[in-house]
């Protein structure tokens, strides 16, 4: 007698355990026509609600109080009778800071009413029941941008200062406003800066220095000494490169490396090629290898020491930890290590939680990046760009909206802004390995889980002492999330908050009086962010003198600058030709 075969043997069975056909057609149309989460994270964020009756319920109640509490106040602005707002705009929401807004009864109630069903909307998708934390913080992202766009600031009619300037200047402003926004059709973008106000190497970029080395990635720039004496050890920084360099040399009185070089270093700077599409498959390795390699070798040998100190921003700080972890693997003696203490400016190597940037960064949207970056060989610097204005929409997108189309203002001949305009592009082999192995997979932090170079990467192994500084504000590198080097790395460290920003916050010149503040501490083995900010102090004023009084600690003795290196010829003076390219 022979044994039955079991059913599934001879039926055609159904598999629960994957996606049904309807969720794998939903995916792959979100992942082509959304791939953002631009509506989906909104419907499936309603969905959820709709499915969790008693929570709805209570969000429904306080909705109902806060209409109640609104109703009585635009009552009493009606009747002419002093009231109270319900809702008051956040410190740093500039967009009803006229005083119409509060002294016209009218423009309060919209105002009023706005702030009130944007608060609470926000409120609930921050609490969506049934969603992840991830999924829940993407909704909200969403929604505050779509109520952002909907603020009535950003409608002639409905924003009294556009009115008032109408009628003062008998219709020019609106005239102008329109012709703004004409350019901007022309120029593809909500511009935020005059594209002519700067010219590179000419008000920008002007520290003195020569190219004493290129290849097809990056120009080193050697700076011109301005000191008699130079302490023995150099400093060798390397910038972004999803950006150009000289947001760190804007002028003199804000620039990073004339400061360093007026201060006794001699400093070597890092120039990225932007790279075009022959460069499609330039990988990480090569970044490390041909570039941060190469520039760290042309410093050692120029300077005649077997050591630098590195100085990285951004992802050129994610860069240089990813170098440090391969130096201390590949050389195996730190003494060998050709980097002797390092610096990094907001720079993330925990990627877990990386800010809002996490909402443009999941495998459906990376997919999509790689995609068209497959078509052009690279991502282009404006794409870059436009995420990180979408991050600040209302100070970054609509500030100018308004300005420049309702009140037809010039725009504003602003250095930073120059800058932060004129972007680079990203090979595609590279991004999208940094796409993946950082902020999809996180294994920087992962010991051995990454391989450069032919080396694990293990950031235990760096003992190098670490000056790490962060910014308060900085939405593209969150500083609790950047001080999350301290589980990953045995060596000392030195840990500074600024005020403001991911820019603001560095480029921090000495002024007098002072215009932002610092705090700045050693932080131990297991210290939380929590404890050493309970443990250390305000100080008004730059953190750039204490930066310097550490390294004048580290560097060595004061010596005579340099003199020109056979094999390091002078390529052309600074800025070089690789930061003019477009």
């Amino acid at each position: 007698m022979t044994t039955p075969k079991p059913s599934s043997q001879k039926h055609c069975t159904v598999d629960l355990r994957g996606l049904s056909p309807f969720e794998t057609l939903s995916e792959k149309l979100a992942q082509q026509f959304d791939p953002f989460g631009v509506t989906t994270s909104l419907l499936n964020a309603q969905i959820a609600w709709w499915l969790h009756p008693q929570e709805l319920t209570r969000v429904l109640t306080c909705l109902s109080g806060d209409a109640l509490a609104l109703q009585a106040h635009i009552m009493r602005r009606a009747w002419g009778l002093p009231s109270t707002d319900v809702v008051t705009p956040e410190p740093g929401d500039a967009r009803f800071a006229d005083p119409a807004w509060a002294e016209v009864p009218t423009w309060d109630i919209a105002k009023e009413t706005y702030l009130a069903i944007t608060h609470r909307l926000q409120d609930m998708y921050f609490e969506t029941p049934g969603l992840s934390d991830k999924e829940r913080r993407r909704a909200a992202f969403w929604l505050r941008k779509w109520l952002n766009a909907m603020a009535p600031t950003n409608f002639f009619w409905t924003n009294p200062v556009a009115l008032r300037k109408f009628a003062e200047t008998n219709g020019e402003s609106v005239a102008r406003g329109f012709q703004h926004y004409l350019e901007d059709i022309r120029a593809g973008n909500i511009r935020m800066v005059d594209e002519d106000a700067f010219a590179v190497g000419k008000d920008l970029a002007t520290t003195p220095g020569q190219v004493v080395f290129r290849n097809r990635l990056v120009e080193v720039i050697q700076y011109t000494p301005t000191t008699d004496k130079v302490r023995a050890i150099p400093l060798v920084i390397f910038p972004p490169w999803i950006n150009k360099f000289y947001i760190l040399d804007l002028n003199a009185k804000k620039s990073l490396v004339s400061y360093l070089v007026g201060q006794g270093f001699t400093v070597f700077l890092a120039s990225w090629k932007n790279p075009t599409p022959e460069m499609a498959e330039v990988s990480f390795d090569d970044y490390l290898q041909e570039g941060y390699q190469k520039v760290i070798e042309a410093a050692t040998a120029i300077a005649k020491v077997p050591q630098v100190h590195a100085i990285g921003y951004c992802i050129g700080g994610t860069g240089l930890t990813a170098y440090l972890a391969w130096a201390n693997r590949h050389y195996g003696d730190p003494a060998k290590v050709p980097v002797a203490h390092w610096t990094t400016l907001t720079t993330l190597t925990d990627f877990a939680r990386p800010g809002d940037i996490e909402v443009f960064l999941d495998e459906g949207a990376v997919e999509w990046l790689e995609q068209k970056m497959a078509k052009q060989g690279y991502l282009d610097g404006k794409d870059m760009a436009s995420s990180f204005r979408m991050l600040r929409s209302n100070s970054l997108i609509w500030h100018y909206w308004v300005h420049s189309y309702l009140y037809g203002e010039p725009l504003p001949p602003f250095d930073v802004l120059f800058w932060n305009s004129d972007t680079t592009r990203m090979p595609r082999a590279m991004h999208s390995y940094y796409l993946r192995e950082m902020y999809l997979k996180n294994n920087l932090i992962k010991k051995d889980a990454m391989t450069l170079s032919g080396e694990p990467l293990d950031m235990t192994r760096i003992v190098q002492p670490l000056f790490a500084v962060t910014a308060e504000d900085d939405h593209i590198a969150p500083w609790r999330q950047c001080f999350h080097i301290r589980r990953h790395i045995p060596a000392p460290m030195r840990f500074v908050l600024s005020t403001s920003g991911h820019i603001l916050g560095i480029v921090n010149p000495p002024v007098d009086p002072p215009k932002r503040a610092y705090w700045m501490g050693d932080v131990g083995h297991g210290q939380s962010s929590e404890a050493w900010q309970e443990g250390v102090s305000r100080q008004e004023g730059s953190w750039w003198p204490a930066w310097v009084a550490w390294l004048d600690e580290r560097c060595g003795e004061r010596v005579a600058p340099p003199k020109p290196h056979r094999a390091y010829p002078a390529l052309g003076a600074a800025p070089g030709t690789y930061v003019l390219e477009s």
